[in-house]
């Protein structure tokens, strides 16, 4: 163990990494995604505390549901932040975009999901406080 770094076997000094993205866009993509699922946490933990006394378990699980999905679109954005990290500074470019959709997809299947389940809550609710 000479101490010197492993990538470079003359024992000089290392090369610095080179900056592949001056403007750090993948960081900021992260840190956008990451708002998202934390702005989704805070909406179904919030929904299901305002919601609970007008439409009950319904409003729980709603709200549990939408958290869970923050979380999960957390993980996901997280992973891609990583490998797009990974890919750049490999190779300096990034992978077909079509790999990440998946992740734009969970958002807004999820958060159509979650419009519908609210509108049958409270279209339900509506319709028992009627009849």
């Amino acid at each position: 163990m000479s101490g010197a770094p492993a990538d470079d076997p003359g024992g000089g000094p290392a090369e610095p990494q080179r900056i592949f993205d001056a403007g750090l866009q993948p960081e900021r993509t992260a840190l956008a995604w990451r708002r998202t699922a934390l702005s989704l946490v805070v909406a179904g933990l919030g929904a299901a505390r305002l919601l609970l006394p007008q439409l009950g378990a319904g409003a729980v699980v709603l709200g549990l549901f939408t958290a869970a999905t923050g979380a999960v679109v957390h993980v996901l954005a997280s992973r891609r932040a990583r490998r797009t990290t990974a890919r750049l500074l490999a190779s300096g470019d990034l992978d077909h975009p079509a790999a990440s959709a998946h992740l734009i997809a969970t958002t807004a299947a999820a958060c159509a999901l979650i419009g519908l389940g609210g509108l049958a809550l409270v279209v339900s609710q509506g319709l028992a406080a009627l009849g």
